[in-house]
């Protein structure tokens, strides 16, 4: 494959992963059966402040983005993206979807918007373009305090689900089974959708991070 055509993949799935990452999101929040961590933070601050959860997504990623400065990390094009696309992707999707009630309906919805946020995930980081803002401080967190990055992702989420929580967001068994599931689905689409590297060279998310370090936005 020609540097001018990977290079091309990589763009077409990194905004297909992100748009597709807020498609999911907004699935999860019409089966109101529990959202993944960072959904349970943005939708209690949505419910707290007035604003529509896309927007707040967008706020929580910018500011997250910022303590990236005295963690010392680099955003690349993908991260800034994140911040955008995926909230404003949310914003739309949930504005076409209609209101649905039925555990009939809504458990397959759960269900698809898990899976189609492995797909997304696995989408965006084989583009190789950066991680995320939450995926980074995770990462950021890991480099200054020596800590597995299990631990930091661990310590974070319950922070992050806790607050939310607390502030209205949606907990229940989408978000458990969101948890015990992404991590495979991330895997196995981070194998599927995966850019072979250039020749005589080695592709990596960020900074020495690769690909499958990471699996979360």
């Amino acid at each position: 494959m020609s540097t001018k055509n990977r290079l091309g993949r990589r763009l077409i799935q990194l905004y297909v992963g992100l748009a597709l990452y807020g498609v999911s999101s907004a699935l999860l929040v019409e089966a109101g059966l529990g959202l993944e961590p960072w959904g349970v933070l943005h939708q209690g601050l949505a419910r707290l402040t007035g604003l529509t959860i896309g927007v707040v997504s967008i706020v929580v990623g910018a500011a997250v983005l910022l303590l990236w400065i005295p963690l010392r990390q680099r955003p690349g094009l993908g991260t800034v993206s994140n911040v955008f696309a995926v909230g404003l992707t949310m914003d739309g999707t949930l504005a076409l979807v209609p209101a649905v009630h039925s555990l009939a309906v809504r458990i397959p919805l759960l269900l698809a918007g898990i899976l189609l946020n492995g797909v997304a995930t696995g989408l965006y980081i084989s583009a190789r373009f950066g991680p995320g803002p939450r995926d980074g401080l995770m990462t950021g967190l890991h480099r200054r305090t020596g800590r597995s990055i299990r631990l930091m992702r661990t310590a974070i989420e319950l922070a992050v689900v806790a607050t939310g929580f607390t502030l209205g967001g949606t907990v229940g068994i989408g978000t458990v089974l969101y948890a015990v599931s992404i991590g495979p689905l991330a895997q196995l689409f981070l194998r599927v959708f995966d850019v072979p590297p250039a020749s005589g060279g080695s592709t990596v998310v960020a900074e020495g991070q690769p690909a499958g370090a990471i699996l979360r936005r």
